[in-house]
């Protein structure tokens, strides 16, 4: 079957429009949901929603002392779906957290994020991977440029674009603590990259990306054309954004 997203084979590859359809909802069905078209015509044409404190700073809260209490836990902290930074050695990633947080699990059910999910993809939907990051203060390393598809489409076999992120802020987010940053517009691009990837390089690409990040050309013509947002605000708040 040919490969309709090719990356990371050895050459520099130019990038090219999506294959995919940004939202997936037949016209039929397009309004059938929460998000109405002002929103949808958004999040087609920037790749993203933020929505400002979407839950309350208790909904959220509670999260840290799940986390505190995980951090103290010896055995757990070896096991492969916690990641700690490489030069601290402090919690970095805590992977399938729906798997092992009750009051997570839940969340990922709320019924307002499940609705716009399911309109944006038009169908039911399943979760691909859950995550809590966890930067330490001062000297956290932070997250290099790349499109979470790429990575999954490369290394877990994702074979096209319909996937949605849903990334809740649990602390305050600001200029000061790196905020994510996002490029509207990006997502109309697939931008391939270059080196191959070595057996089991999630092992150490979770502790430091080193591949599946675009050549600095590729990141500089794509900012050049959309320019760079960082949205902030409260704890709760709520960034859906394409994969």
């Amino acid at each position: 079957m040919q490969d309709a997203y090719p990356t990371r084979r050895g050459e520099s590859l130019e990038p090219f429009p999506r294959l995919d359809p940004v939202v997936h909802s037949s016209a039929r069905f397009r309004w059938h949901g929460p998000l109405d078209e002002c929103a949808l015509s958004r999040y087609e044409r920037d790749g993203f929603l933020w929505f400002e404190g979407f839950f309350g700073r208790e909904r959220v809260e509670p999260f840290f002392d799940e986390l505190a209490e995980l951090s103290r836990d010896a055995e757990a902290m070896v096991a492969d779906h916690v990641i700690k930074d490489p030069d601290s050695g402090e919690l970095r990633s805590v992977f399938s957290m729906h798997e092992i947080s009750q009051r997570f699990s839940n969340l990922t059910r709320d019924p307002r994020i499940l609705g716009m999910v399911q309109q944006l993809l038009g169908s039911d939907v399943y979760i691909h991977q859950s995550r809590i990051n966890d930067k330490f203060g001062f000297q956290g390393r932070g997250f290099d440029w790349h499109s979470d598809f790429e990575t999954w489409h490369c290394e877990d076999g994702m074979p096209r674009m319909r996937a949605v992120s849903a990334s809740i802020l649990l602390t305050e987010n600001n200029e000061f603590n790196g905020p994510l940053m996002l490029i509207p517009g990006s997502h109309q691009y697939f931008a391939p990259c270059v080196d191959p990837t070595p057996e089991e390089n999630w092992k150490d690409s979770l502790k430091k990306q080193r591949l599946g990040v675009p050549e600095k050309s590729v990141l500089r013509w794509l900012a050049n054309r959309g320019g760079i947002e960082a949205p902030k605000g409260p704890p709760g708040s709520l960034l859906l954004f394409e994969c």
